[in-house]
């Protein structure tokens, strides 16, 4: 069905990796970002990552969740700090992962991300980013805000539970899926507002 496809087509973004100026991972605590970001690293695409998040501002919490080929153990404060973790265990030197640890949703990983790059007196002409394809639109949007002269590569890895050809074959991936379309709807509208000089009546969050 057409509007099926629309709606996969909307939602799933994926480029092929090439050499850029950093590699952002939005906030996670899912392995397989971070182990597919190392693969990237060590391949020599990128001098920098840049794992962003505290914890989900819905749980106000971090909870790792192990997944991948390996199993990562410790006591983790933050999102940051899990994905530092397994970045490291992956082969990224500690000289090559910037901090951004107080990032509780998509928006702020852009934003913070943004205020530390400038921060560092760096010029990001060319991003990688690692998300887990399902999230794609929603983070790319995000970053592109944060970001505007930067092209953005998404990159999801090739191993992730949720996928463009599998979502319509679990209840879970219906979920993830038609969640992130009504995010869009929802958060999208104060954005377009904004960025069009328009007045809004009701005020309507970005979580």
């Amino acid at each position: 069905m057409k509007w099926i496809q629309d709606i996969t087509d909307f939602i799933f973004l994926s480029d092929a990796p090439a050499p850029a100026d950093i590699l952002f991972i939005p906030g996670s605590g899912h392995a397989e970002l971070p182990e597919h970001a190392a693969q990237i690293y060590l391949r020599g695409l990128v001098p920098y990552i840049l794992p962003s998040g505290r914890y989900s501002i819905r749980k106000d919490a971090f909870a790792g969740q192990v997944s991948g080929n390996r199993v990562y153990s410790g006591n983790f404060e933050t999102e940051w700090a899990f994905m530092r973790h397994i970045l490291l265990a992956n082969g990224v030197p500690d000289s090559a992962i910037l901090r951004e640890d107080q990032a509780t949703y998509t928006y702020e990983n852009a934003r913070y991300s943004r205020t530390l790059t400038d921060s560092m007196g760096l010029t990001i002409r060319k991003a990688i980013m690692v998300c887990q394809p399902f999230h794609a639109r929603r983070a790319r949007t995000y970053y592109e805000l944060a970001f505007p002269e930067t092209e953005i590569l998404v990159c999801p890895p090739p191993d992730a539970e949720i996928t463009r050809e599998n979502w319509l074959t679990t209840e879970t991936g219906i979920h993830k899926v038609l969640g992130e379309v009504e995010r869009c709807g929802n958060q999208f509208h104060e954005i377009l507002c904004q960025t069009q000089g328009i007045q809004m009546t009701e005020h309507i969050p970005i979580p």
